[in-house]
């Protein structure tokens, strides 16, 4: 419940507060904003991605261009 509190007080005081110090406040928080904005991968998800990768440049999987992609999606095309 204090979190809650504390989440309504900083929201009661940003709506109130200067541009300033709201600007100050967000320097403080930039990098938590960026790092949870951030795409994270595990490292199952690279492995993937690589092997995904490595299957692509050696011409063992078909490649679609974004036009075809899009056709297939939308269902006026097989692959």
């Amino acid at each position: 419940m204090a979190t809650l509190s504390t989440r309504q007080k900083l929201i009661s005081y940003l709506a109130d507060a200067d541009e300033s110090k709201v600007e100050a406040l967000y320097i403080l928080l930039e990098k938590d904003i960026a790092e949870e904005q951030s795409l994270i991968l595990t490292e199952e998800q690279v492995q993937l991605l690589a092997e995904e990768r490595q299957s692509h440049i050696s011409g063992q999987s078909k490649s679609y261009t974004r036009q075809e992609a899009r056709e297939i999606i939308k269902g006026h095309r097989n692959f």
